[in-house]
């Protein structure tokens, strides 16, 4: 919870607050106050700040409110639900000209109230929402990048652990960058919150609910958010996923719905406006073909997209990039153009190498599930030989690490293990209870150092192997505990190559 900076003019108290609360709470020289921010923290008040107090820990604390009006609070926002007297409410402006402002279900309007202070930031961009339980972060990011020929698109990562006015805040900031529209990750459960269900959305992009621990409570709060007012103009659903089937018939008429499927064979279904599915996938060690057909409202057509990604996954974003690029009025083979140039997000299945040399894939599969799907997707594109280097990070439950060394074990040639981020768990126990998974330990090589496991594995490689780095993706920082260190994975993949090409002249 912090302060929140505005981009743009300061408000009226007066006029922020109009319809909000009764006139009469807030007239005369408090109405003309200037606002020049919102804050949900006492402690992280700027000057000219409007504290919105959720919690009610200021405005019947002398200490806490004496100390907002010192860092520059104009007044505070309270509910008058919280159980205070009237006395709690007036003590501040009696003490020390603090004027604490009663606001009925004053939670419920700090949508309205963060979306007036920055002017209604989702209503001025094409706002892309992306949800599900698996794959949100990267398709925010392959969004962002597939619309780069026809407007700049922002990204706003880990949504879902910003409050109301960060949100807001980013949206505003996105624009004032020149912005025409963002893509944002939120879970099922963000979505269907009040404050997200204020966000004006452009698309609804949805993933997999399957994953989810209660994929018909996935939809049915989708189903909820979209009944609300705004709703998107178009949801974007992938029909090989059962909850999202059957979301199909909970979706108001006012919404267009564009659905994609990989298998072959598949029918339209009635409630799709438009309709894609792959006809044929080629996995090749240098990406995916995918041959693909589309049925709109009058027009069938079909394209074949070359795109060097790996992994199947790849093959449902690419689907939803070319439904959402239909959708806004490109032809399918124009969009399959376009998206041949779109690159992988850092760090997830991010490739190097090829074309003469190993194939290395940097991702931050981590647990049993992820790298299970990481590898069986590698399996798919038909590599000589299949090489992990792997840890387990110091906060995987402790049965879990020998399950992790079963599964890469099952789908790799040779497994590497190392460090991962050990922190405060111990690197050498971790690889220990790693080994003890394993059908053959023996066969495992061992390097803690994660630089040098790296380079071990590409020194032995040739051409057409493929590594995977797991585990850490595009993080920076490596914690092994009291001691942090910067450290990438895809600095040293970069490097490792140099090293090997040079050595293969």
């Amino acid at each position: 919870m912090t302060a929140v900076a505005p981009l743009g003019h300061a408000w009226k108290l007066g006029d922020l607050l109009a319809g909000l609360v009764a006139s009469r709470a807030v007239e005369g020289r408090l109405a003309e106050c200037q606002v020049s921010g919102l804050a949900l923290d006492g402690c992280a008040v700027s000057p000219g700040d409007l504290l919105v107090d959720l919690e009610g820990r200021v405005a019947p604390n002398a200490v806490k409110a004496a100390e907002a009006q010192r860092l520059g609070a104009v007044a505070v926002l309270a509910d008058p639900a919280q159980a205070w007297s009237l006395g709690d409410l007036a003590g501040p402006r009696e003490r020390i000209g603090l004027p604490v402002i009663q606001v009925p279900g004053l939670s419920h309007h700090l949508a309205t109230l963060a979306d007036r202070f920055f002017g209604w930031p989702s209503r001025q961009l094409e706002v892309f929402g992306i949800s599900g339980s698996l794959g949100k972060t990267t398709l925010s990011h392959l969004v962002s990048r597939a619309l780069e020929s026809e407007l700049t698109c922002g990204v706003i990562d880990g949504a879902d652990g910003l409050d109301v006015l960060a949100v807001r805040q980013r949206l505003n900031a996105l624009h004032a960058r020149g912005a025409r529209a963002v893509a944002m990750a939120l879970s099922p459960g963000r979505l269907a919150r009040s404050d997200a269900a204020s966000l004006r959305l452009s698309h609804l992009m949805l993933t997999h609910l399957d994953a989810d621990a209660s994929p018909a409570a996935a939809a049915q709060g989708i189903a909820c958010r979209l009944a609300t007012s705004p709703s998107p103009d178009w949801v974007v659903v992938n029909l090989d996923d059962p909850a999202q089937r059957d979301l199909l018939e909970a979706l108001p008429a006012a919404i267009c719905v564009a659905g994609y499927t990989l298998l072959s064979g598949a029918s339209r279904p009635a409630r799709c406006d438009l309709w894609l599915a792959a006809e044929h996938v080629d996995a090749t060690p240098r990406g995916l073909r995918v041959r693909v057909r589309s049925l709109g409202e009058a027009t069938a057509q079909a394209a074949e997209l070359e795109v060097a990604l790996i992994g199947e996954f790849n093959v449902a974003n690419m689907l939803a990039l070319l439904a959402l690029k239909c959708s806004r009025g490109l032809p399918l083979e124009r969009a399959a153009r376009e998206l041949a140039l779109v690159r992988g997000v850092p760090g997830r299945m991010e490739c190097f190498g090829g074309e003469g040399a190993p194939m290395i894939v940097v991702d931050s599969a981590s647990t049993p599930m992820e790298l299970e799907r990481a590898l069986s997707s590698l399996r798919r594109h038909g590599f000589r030989r299949l090489m992990t280097v792997f840890g387990c990070d110091g906060r995987m439950p402790v049965a879990e690490r020998p399950v992790a060394g079963r599964v890469v074990e099952r789908l790799s040639d040779q497994v590497i293990l190392t460090d991962d981020n050990p922190r405060d768990a111990g690197g050498e126990r971790i690889v220990a209870d790693i080994l003890s998974g394993l059908t053959w330990p023996d066969k495992a090589i061992v390097e803690r150092q994660r630089g040098l496991a790296i380079r071990i594995a590409v020194a032995r490689a040739g051409v057409g192997d493929a590594i995977l780095v797991a585990g850490k993706g595009g993080e920076k920082v490596q914690d092994m505990g009291e001691l942090k260190v910067h450290f990438s994975d895809r600095a040293q993949v970069v490097e490792a190559l140099r090293e090997w090409r040079e050595g293969h002249h």
